[in-house]
């Protein structure tokens, strides 16, 4: 058997046929936020590569429970758990990461950033001291994941990640790169998440060769609040499940279900958010492969569009002096500010559907934008609180 092979403009003539149009990328074409380009349809013109990523496998992280112990082998901790043998640790608590002893067994990995949030913009010199002298595999988190639930763009999110980490190569030097957790929250857009895990592989790889690296991120990934309901578990739950999904796929060291009711979690919340994870990963099987949209020309392309955006969003914060003194400025609060009234006028419109929420909505609007967001202040607001 033999292939014919076309050439695009055979693909358009083909779409303008069952589409019964000459304005296909009008119809195909779609908007959205983050100003990326997506085209109807794709032929590959470059070269692709596989991006590693540093795990094996990716680690399902279960908060922990009481009988878990079996099933889980990697925990995210708030507070000490004695007796645990041969698990991967994922330290969620300031305090518990300065005082834990650690158990030869057991892996460690810190999740508590060092920088602040606010105008004060600084790094905490005495916790980010006390965390590089753990023996923990990885000591420090550069988190974007409030950033994410705060309402900041993928561009956004990753140039943040790429600045913070010069912040601390300038206070600690280079070697620090190789001690990173970098934490990210996952929307539902489900592509584009894939390709802001993918994209952030190419930016930090990047970043560490201006430091004479070759370095692989180690990404911890979890699912969002930012497009959750309080009063909609039930989707809640299906958006989480696409959220671990991406993550997976897009190459995630890591994975935590943020638990899917919001209000009155019981133990069987808690228990199934884990669960989700366990699914997709043992039945599946997403979570061992390695790279598995590598060569998709559509993840392809926007992998490559949101690494260049970033890339220069990075430079520009750079040149204005760098994320503390943007921080400082409160020029970063208001960036994120902007574009999250944005996605928030686009829900309001309809432009952004929330299922139970804006499309077959259940309830009318109750907070106005205005009510929502400070551009002062980086914190968590829901799309959904406007209508709660």
């Amino acid at each position: 058997m033999s292939f014919i092979e076309h050439t695009l403009e055979d693909w358009e003539t083909l779409v303008k046929k069952q589409l019964k149009t000459e304005n296909i990328y009008e119809i195909l074409s779609k908007e959205n936020l983050e100003n990326i380009d997506v085209k109807p349809y794709y032929q590959n013109n470059s070269e692709t590569k596989i991006l590693p990523k540093v795990e094996e496998s990716t680690h399902l992280v279960a908060e922990y429970q009481t009988g878990l112990e079996e099933q889980a082998f990697a925990f995210l901790l708030n507070k000490n758990v004695e007796g645990l043998e041969e698990k991967a640790i994922f330290i969620n608590n300031p305090d518990l990461a300065e005082h834990i002893l650690t158990e030869q067994t057991n892996r460690y990995f810190s999740l508590i950033d060092v920088f602040s949030d606010d105008k004060s913009a600084e790094i905490n010199e005495h916790l980010a001291g006390e965390l590089l002298s753990k023996a923990f595999e990885r000591q420090i988190c550069i988190d974007v994941s409030l950033h994410q639930n705060a309402g900041a763009s993928i561009i956004q999110q990753l140039a943040f990640a790429l600045a913070k980490s010069k912040e601390l190569v300038e206070k600690f030097g280079s070697e620090i790169l190789e001690k990173l957790v970098f934490r990210f929250a996952m929307g539902s857009n489900y592509f584009f998440e894939i390709a802001k895990i993918r994209a952030f592989k190419y930016l930090f790889n990047q970043l560490s060769k201006e430091f004479d690296k070759d370095l692989i991120p180690y990404i911890f990934a979890e699912t969002s609040l930012r497009n959750k309901a309080k009063n909609d578990a039930d989707n809640n739950l299906i958006r989480s499940t696409l959220e671990l999904a991406s993550a997976m796929i897009g190459g995630a060291d890591a994975v935590f279900s943020n638990n899917y009711q919001l209000k009155n979690q019981t133990e069987l919340s808690k228990e199934i958010s884990f669960k989700q994870q366990i699914v997709l990963a043992y039945e599946s099987i997403i979570n061992v492969f390695e790279d598995a949209t590598s060569g998709s020309y559509f993840v392809e392309d926007i992998t490559q569009q949101f690494a260049e955006k970033s890339w220069q969003l990075f430079f520009e914060i750079e040149e204005k002096g760098g994320y503390l003194e943007l921080l400082k400025s409160g020029e970063i609060q208001k960036m994120i500010s902007e574009q999250a009234v944005k996605e928030q006028n686009w829900v309001e419109e309809g432009k952004i559907k929330i299922i139970g929420i804006n499309l077959y909505p259940k309830l009318e609007k109750k907070k106005s934008v205005e009510e929502l967001y400070n551009s002062n202040e980086i914190k968590i607001v829901r799309l959904a609180e406007m209508f709660e």
